[in-house]
């Protein structure tokens, strides 16, 4: 009965048509076949940016999803497409957004390339704002090869205490970190003259996610076959962007009576707040086809030692949050 009470207030969030007198955001927040979503603050404004989750040769653009209270969600259709990215021909994955000099930077993987062979990789869009439209960066990727066994998707822009930006990827179970210069048409050697460094932790796969805490680094990422029901996620802490991280466990993953396949995650901070919300896909129990994911945010909470807790999936989703600062 408790399922079935959670799925009916589930369908009525959905249909409502985002009423200013909802206090739920229901799961999934949007409509629409989306995976792999970064949530981010951008002022007083939640953003969404996921892959639009197709066949491989379908996924040509993204779209976006913004809200001021995690419970009405705007949408803004295709932010980025194939007709801007001239090299990208299809496979537009785990868009990453950040604003720096006064711009927004759209981080995105193309074309699932397979080799060095292969044309393809991790490219840079830009715009003036971080609804789009954008437009290609450096009109090449800024990474197309493999380094340390490392498939160039899945990126995540990463800003450090002291403002550096670090970009980490990797597919193909292996994970690494580059430290990007300042206008983000490439990159800054590390002491050791290495550019691409690999953290990969035990049991990674893909989908890295990285954010502090109290000083401690949180390096997250996704294990599993993301086509599976046991796609997850797990998570390490470290003193440093580079490690040595510490694997604690799995916190996401799947519930057979919810959902299935919960993975490919991101994680909001409300600002000013100790407050942080999972944001990340999952795919209904009805849904077999791979494609079939929806974007859902539940609530992450720290133990007393600072842990994460397993996080609760629910079809109610989380509460209105306005960002007061």
């Amino acid at each position: 009965m408790k399922y079935i009470l959670l799925s009916l207030l589930s369908l009525l969030i959905l249909s409502s048509g985002c009423s200013s007198s909802l206090k739920l955001s229901g799961n999934p927040v949007f409509p629409g076949w989306y995976a792999d979503p970064e949530g981010v603050v951008f002022g007083k404004r939640y953003w969404i940016f996921p892959t639009y989750s197709a066949p491989y040769k379908d996924q040509v653009f993204m779209d976006a999803f913004s809200s001021r209270d995690l419970v009405q969600w705007e949408k803004h259709e295709r932010i980025i497409d194939t007709s801007a990215i001239k090299w990208a021909k299809m496979a537009m994955w785990a868009p990453s957004v950040t604003a720096h000099n006064g711009q927004f930077f759209l981080f995105f993987g193309a074309n699932d390339i397979q080799s060095d062979s292969q044309y393809g990789g991790i490219g840079v869009a830009v715009a003036g704002n971080p609804g789009g439209p954008y437009r290609d960066y450096l009109g090449k990727p800024l990474i197309a090869k493999f380094y340390n066994g490392a498939q160039p998707i899945d990126q995540f822009i990463f800003r450090d205490s002291d403002n550096r930006h670090y970009i980490i990827y990797g597919g193909w179970r292996h994970c690494n970190i580059a430290r990007l210069n300042n206008d983000f048409t490439g990159f800054e050697p590390f002491d050791d003259g290495t550019v691409f460094r690999e953290i990969t932790p035990e049991g990674y796969v893909e989908g890295p996610f990285m954010f502090m805490r109290n000083g401690k680094y949180y390096f997250m990422w996704s294990e599993g076959g993301w086509t599976g029901p046991n796609y997850s996620v797990a998570y390490a802490t470290g003193d440093t962007p580079f490690g040595p991280f510490r694997r604690i466990g799995k916190i996401l993953q799947q519930d057979p009576a919810i959902a299935t396949g919960a993975g490919h995650h991101s994680v909001i901070h409300v600002p000013g707040v100790d407050r942080y919300y999972i944001v990340y896909h999952r795919r209904p129990l009805d849904q077999k086809d791979r494609n079939a994911r929806v974007v859902c945010i539940d609530i992450m909470e720290f133990d007393e030692d600072g842990l994460i807790k397993q996080v609760i999936l629910t079809n109610e989703g989380v509460q209105r949050q306005k960002i007061k600062q």
